[in-house]
């Protein structure tokens, strides 16, 4: 039987994440504004806004915010995250993910991360790698 290699330390509040977790999926569902006119409902058109990515956003912002408000360790832990869920890495190799990511993206994190398509569904799937979840907390902010 093979031994189990014990879960390292996430390094950051889980609460930190699911927080990051909930601003970039917030901001992944966000379209350009163009492709909003693309079978348009007059019905529906004042509603648009909502999902509309446009300079200034503050979604975008909020997001941004809330990635360079952290600590450069914790940024270049949310980067060995997003690479957890994405595939690149498994739990075993968490500490070559986080040397990776600390050589690469220490002092550029924030662009790097904001810029990765799909960043709340790689942070969310590299948190369940550790055995956590946001769901409690979703459910808090809904």
């Amino acid at each position: 039987m093979a031994e189990e290699t014990p879960i390292p330390d996430l390094n950051m509040p889980v609460e930190t994440v699911c927080y990051i977790i909930m601003k970039a999926k917030e901001f992944d569902v966000k379209v350009q504004e163009d492709d909003l006119n693309e079978g348009s409902d007059t019905a529906d058109d004042a509603e648009r806004d909502i999902l509309a990515d446009y300079a200034g956003d503050l979604t975008l912002e909020e997001l941004r915010e809330a990635i360079h408000d952290l600590n450069e360790d914790h940024q270049v832990t949310l980067i060995a995250l997003s690479w957890l869920g994405r595939g690149d890495f498994d739990i075993s190799e968490w500490s070559d993910a986080m040397a990776l990511a600390d050589e690469r993206h220490r002092g550029d994190s924030v662009n790097y991360l904001v810029g990765t398509p799909l960043l709340g569904d790689y942070l969310e799937e590299g948190l369940a790698a550790f055995g956590e979840s946001c769901s409690e907390m979703a459910m808090g902010h809904l």
